[in-house]
């Protein structure tokens, strides 16, 4: 029986990059399917969390991913652009915010083709893994797509006129994560267990195997 999980994901969280791709590699191998549910970064949903107290906190985000990184044998690099649109001296988010919307609607319209995963699995590594500048651009995005299995005009289309209904989407998506017991990303929820932070996809899957999963 093929086993069913829900990864919240942020494309401006370091660490849903850190997650993302042992997650896709865990559904290639086991009997496992685990649905993407894009969530807003915490920026946006509430900078008051991570951006108005104490400045720590942001700088030890930086320090933390890019070890974390550097252990994981994975490339990394603050993306160029910021998802977020933000001053990160004064923290400020900027009241315009051109990639970030539209970047979660394209994660909600791939999962509606069920291919969330692998959508997130693509574009995460384009935008977090240093190889590319301008990664919002279509020269960089339709062959992210495509490597999931996805046409980028199809999914930029749709994010554009049915933006309202896929932002009621990934609220839906916040509601989920808030009712399973969490707030943060990247988190699994199981059987409406969370498991939270790119350190603990091996308790997952511990807790998984606990419940069946068996290889493909």
């Amino acid at each position: 029986m093929t086993l069913q999980a829900d990864l919240f994901f942020s494309f401006r969280s370091p660490y849903s990059y850190l997650a993302i791709g042992r997650y896709w590699a865990l559904v290639q191998e086991y009997d496992l399917a685990i649905a993407l549910r894009t969530v807003l970064p915490i920026a946006i949903r509430d900078p008051s969390i991570l951006f108005t107290g104490n400045p720590n906190v942001g700088r030890y985000i930086f320090m933390d991913a890019a070890r974390s990184a550097q252990m994981l044998g994975l490339p990394f690099r603050w993306p160029r652009p910021d998802p977020v649109v933000q001053n990160l001296a004064t923290r400020e988010i900027a009241a315009e915010q051109p990639y970030i919307h539209w970047l979660c609607r394209m994660g909600q319209a791939a999962e509606r083709r069920g291919l969330g995963l692998a959508f997130a699995n693509e574009v995460s590594k384009i935008i977090w893994d240093g190889s590319t500048d301008d990664w919002f651009l279509e020269d960089h995005m339709y062959p992210a797509c495509a490597r999931a299995g996805l046409d980028f005009c199809e999914l930029d289309g749709e994010a554009q006129y049915e933006a309202q209904a896929l932002d009621a989407e990934i609220a839906a998506n916040q509601a989920a994560l808030e009712a399973a017991g969490h707030w943060g990303v990247p988190t699994l929820v199981f059987r409406g267990e969370p498991f939270f932070g790119q350190d603990r996809i091996a308790m997952a899957q511990w807790r998984m195997e606990q419940h069946g999963l068996r290889r493909r």
